[in-house]
């Protein structure tokens, strides 16, 4: 068994993913282990497309769709920045084809659910924010295998780009429509269901994340990390970084407010790495891609700790600014408030209550016609 281990790896063009099969290859390649990481990757991709769904809302979605800033966000944002960003990591630290091919993957993805959470707790626009996730989950469907496309003709006289399963990508991409549209049904029939879901898709979002790394670092041999070459640990850490500076950037072209800013911020930099995990390991054999099935893994945990680096600073330094910026909204809506009730009260018509300085209540006798 160890002997035949060998020439895949050197077929795969030694570099990131020799080390993985001749270190832990083989359980890498056990058939019952692999089986049980594909139904787990594709348990937790139903699940979290499914809280997608659920949260969308059908008034939102027609309301973004006759202003459909969120969705050209998403497409700059997703398809354009990202895309060509990965693509230049890749030459800058001249990656071979295979860490290539799973950088470029990852660029591609649509936005996770991850940046939903993140809204959240930097007082983003969640409207915005769930809107733009499920237009790129939708513009995947065309977008992500056209731009692995564009941008792997830089490699394209390598076999694992001539191997690339754009068929297979589409496949996946378009089997996480089901379950989206279940969601948006479930928010329509089942608004308190579809909450409750909300929170069990980003639990499963967190689970599934620690359990693939925990799997596929100790289970499938401690090698494999030491296997990974430096340049592709520093694009894990660049390239999140890189993507919530475009997004802020982004979002300041189109002269957006501060909220909103940090929401196009964080849905640019989190990628869906739970869908790139998943397409790495139900469209590639192992013996192909070796270890760089870790790369979403790294990317998820390193845009997780900026992100949470993100929120920590906006907590310590942005909150109060937040706060006097919403004060001036919130008295606004109060007054308005207060004008409503008090257009209610003088527009009753029999027996008329009215309030007058110093507190004085007058009963206004009414006429009835006998």
């Amino acid at each position: 068994m160890a002997s035949s281990a060998q020439p895949p790896a050197a077929a795969g063009g030694g570099g990131p993913d020799g080390g993985s099969l001749a270190g832990g290859g083989e359980t890498f390649a056990d058939r019952s282990l692999s089986q049980g990481l594909s139904v787990l990757v594709g348990l937790g991709l139903c699940v979290t497309m499914l809280g997608l769904g659920c949260a969308v809302e059908l008034g939102q979605l027609g309301q973004q769709l006759r202003r459909p800033v969120g969705l050209l966000l998403a497409l700059l944002g997703q398809f354009v920045a990202m895309p060509l960003l990965a693509f230049l990591l890749a030459l800058i630290f001249a990656l071979d084809e295979v860490a290539a091919v799973a950088v470029l993957l990852c660029g591609c993805c649509p936005g996770g659910n991850l940046s939903n959470l993140m809204s959240v707790l930097v007082d983003g626009d969640m409207n915005l924010s769930i809107i733009m996730t499920a237009s790129s989950t939708l513009l995947a469907l065309f977008l992500m295998p056209l731009c692995l496309w564009i941008y792997s003709r830089h490699w394209i006289n390598t076999a694992v780009v001539q191997l690339l399963p754009l068929g297979a990508v589409s496949l996946t991409l378009g089997s996480t429509l089901l379950p989206i549209g279940l969601g948006v049904l479930i928010r329509y029939r089942h608004p308190r269901a579809a909450d409750l879901l909300v929170k069990i898709s980003l639990w499963s979002l967190l689970v599934t994340l620690v359990v693939l790394f925990i799997l596929t670092g100790t289970m499938l041999g401690p090698d494999l990390l030491a296997q990974i070459p430096a340049s592709v640990y520093a694009i894990a850490v660049l390239m999140p970084l890189a993507g919530y500076a475009l997004g802020y950037g982004l979002a300041t072209v189109f002269k957006m407010p501060p909220h909103c800013r940090r929401t196009v911020s964080l849905e640019t930099g989190c990628q869906n790495v739970q869908l790139c995990t998943a397409i790495l390991k139900l469209t590639f054999s192992p013996e192909l891609i070796g270890s760089m099935y870790m790369f979403p893994l790294l990317y998820a945990l390193f845009q997780s700790a900026e992100a949470g680096l993100f929120v920590l600073a906006y907590k310590m330094y942005g909150r109060d600014s937040y706060k006097q910026d919403t004060l001036g909204e919130e008295e606004d809506t109060d007054i308005s408030y207060k004008k409503l009730k008090e257009e209610d009260v003088a527009d009753t018509s029999y027996g008329t209550v009215t309030t007058e300085e110093h507190n004085s209540i007058q009963m206004e006798p009414t006429q009835t016609a006998l």
